[in-house]
């Protein structure tokens, strides 16, 4: 038995592992998710959300838990898995970047998305009038999240989108290659994803060498478009 911990990625929150969480649980597995500060059900005041409190959330996750764990994130959950780990890195078997940012040790987010020919995210985000937030155009979410979602998923997604805190992005990712730079890499690659351009996607994971990169034929929402080809995945790890 393997226990994952599944961090979701902006705008999102726990509810976006609903389909995946059963079907990884029905191989013998467990999986364990939250919601991230601000997100999902959490109300903590975007002005407080840092990519440090979204860290040591992760981390008191994987705390938690019995057994050493394949911590995974998603997108922006990418970030928040390597600065958890340099926290606790003797309590995880092995990071998972799900069309995630695998950045370089001290770049933040921003830096990594910079050149991405692909994304429909370019010109379609909005920030709030203090810079503390950004969300995404009601327009370009369908298109840039689940365009291989069926119309029923991708509407449940999007009604429970919130603002993201703005901070998370643009905060370099501190870590270190003798703490969360030693713990083995997977990189599972979306390649009709439009919010992270699979070019993007396959920088980063050249620049950060993984021990396997895996590959879905799909969008930026595997965990609904086809939540039983990622299950399968993540099970053979």
């Amino acid at each position: 038995m393997t226990t994952f911990v599944l961090v979701h990625g902006a705008w999102h929150g726990a509810w976006c592992w609903e389909k995946l969480t059963p079907l990884l649980e029905a191989r013998g597995h467990r999986a364990v998710t939250l919601d991230l500060p601000g997100s999902g059900a959490d109300r903590t005041p975007l002005a407080q959300v840092t990519l440090e409190s979204c860290a040591e959330r992760v981390r008191a996750a994987i705390a938690a838990q019995p057994e050493p764990v394949v911590l995974v994130g998603h997108s922006m959950g990418g970030v928040v898995i390597t600065a958890a780990a340099e926290r606790i890195p003797e309590r995880v078997r092995t990071l998972v970047y799900l069309t995630a940012f695998l950045v370089a040790p001290g770049e933040p987010l921003v830096a990594a998305a910079g050149n991405d020919p692909d994304t429909e995210l370019a010109g379609n985000l909005v920030f709030s009038p203090d810079g503390l937030s950004v969300e995404v155009k009601p327009d370009a979410v369908r298109s840039a999240f689940y365009a291989q979602c069926s119309d029923s998923d991708a509407e449940g997604a999007r009604a429970r989108l919130v603002p993201q805190a703005a901070a998370v992005f643009s905060t370099p990712v501190p870590y270190t290659p003798e703490r969360a730079g030693r713990i083995p890499r997977v990189y599972i690659e979306c390649t009709r994803d439009r919010a992270i351009g699979i070019g993007v996607q396959r920088r980063m994971a050249t620049a950060r060498p993984c021990a396997k990169v895996l590959s879905l034929d799909t969008d930026h929402s595997p965990f609904y478009s086809t939540p039983d080809a990622l299950a399968a995945q993540l099970a053979s790890l």
